[in-house]
């Protein structure tokens, strides 16, 4: 499909498919970039990135047919927006005023001093990926992943009117909470006596509580990880739950074969979300600096918890030693309506108290 319109005649173009070379990578391989060149005009047109057409979500064929057989070909195909390429320094040159001629005269000249030296950072950068392999690909993938905090935030409607309606409770579908049954059950210690008489009495806190904190440990294991293994989990968690923490908590990456890595923007969305759903067992209170001690991430517990307009507290003095370790702790609450933070202020006193 061109952009711009249709041909009139597809037989004055020109048409040329390029592929990705990385067949061994499995989000690599399977990326077009189609060119049609005609006398005045070249469209380019890819399957990948923001060309990317969501119409070819769908199955589309192609049906071509062979003249001397007389018989039909069936062949599955991809649409491609083809978009036309105006060279800019052409137009310039056209229409250009006399500054931007002179503009355009000037980079020329610098251009050879320009292409050597993006040829020596090149191979620069060629030694160092060579030299560091791995680690730098992983560095790499970690940045592309960061974004800003609020993308990694759970749904958040800050317009209920009830607390547990602020950040519902909508971690575990309804498969994925009973798929949790027998490692809550084990996580409560209750005999199958037990958790029946919890059921006939209709006391659902208590098992919901048990299930909840065993994924919630699953996710405080999945933050001490930096490369996800088979065996992250424990023996007998559902592979239904296993497969939500991966697909939502981790960034695939690729070094001979498909890894999951927990990048620093997915330590902060299990912050975030494990921040959330304690919120639903602790009446709506957290203990941060608990929190932030058992998941071990370098990111703030305190600007995640302001990111989610929760209101910060610390407990009132006390006397004794233990009264004053207390004090250091910080809590989180979920109070309506939401705090928004100033960032301007926030930022100013962080640079005052150091």
């Amino acid at each position: 499909r061109f952009s711009n319109g249709f041909t009139s005649n597809a037989e004055e173009l020109d048409f040329a498919t390029f592929k990705n070379i990385e067949e061994n990578n499995p989000r690599k391989k399977i990326r077009r970039i189609v060119v049609a060149e005609s006398d005045r005009l070249s469209y380019v047109g890819q399957n990948f990135g923001e060309d990317l057409m969501k119409c070819n979500n769908l199955c589309y064929y192609v049906g071509v047919l062979n003249k001397e057989t007389m018989q039909m070909e069936i062949h599955s195909a991809q649409l491609f927006n083809m978009q036309p390429v105006i060279p800019v320094d052409s137009l310039i040159e056209a229409f250009g005023t006399n500054k931007q001629k002179r503009a355009l005269s000037s980079r020329r000249l610098n251009q050879v001093g320009s292409d050597a030296l993006h040829h020596a950072v090149a191979e620069a950068a060629s030694t160092v990926i060579d030299n560091k392999g791995l680690e730098l690909q992983q560095e790499v993938a970690e940045t592309e992943s960061q974004g800003a905090l609020s993308l990694h935030l759970p749904p958040c409607n800050a317009d209920a009117d009830k607390k547990e309606d602020v950040y519902p409770f909508e971690e575990l579908s309804p498969v994925e909470f009973a798929a949790l049954e027998p490692n809550g059950q084990k996580m409560a210690a209750l005999s199958q006596e037990e958790l029946q008489k919890l059921k006939d009495q209709r006391s659902e806190p208590r098992e919901k509580t048990a299930r909840c904190a065993f994924y919630l440990s699953l996710l405080i294991k999945l933050a001490h990880q930096k490369i996800v293994t088979r065996k992250w989990t424990e023996e007998g968690c559902p592979r239904v739950i296993q497969s939500k923490i991966l697909r939502t908590f981790t960034v695939e990456t690729y070094n001979n074969g498909v890894q999951n890595i927990v990048s620093t923007s997915m330590r902060a969305k299990i912050a975030a979300h494990s921040l959330a759903l304690l919120l639903h067992l602790g009446d709506m209170t957290v203990n941060l600096s608990l929190l932030h001690r058992d998941l071990e991430i370098n990111e703030a517990m305190l600007e995640i918890a302001k990111s989610m307009g929760l209101t910060i507290s610390k407990p009132a003095r006390g006397k004794g030693d233990e009264a004053q370790l207390q004090d250091e702790h910080r809590y989180a609450s979920l109070v309506l309506p939401l705090i928004k933070y100033d960032k301007f202020v926030e930022r100013r006193k962080r640079k005052k108290m150091h």
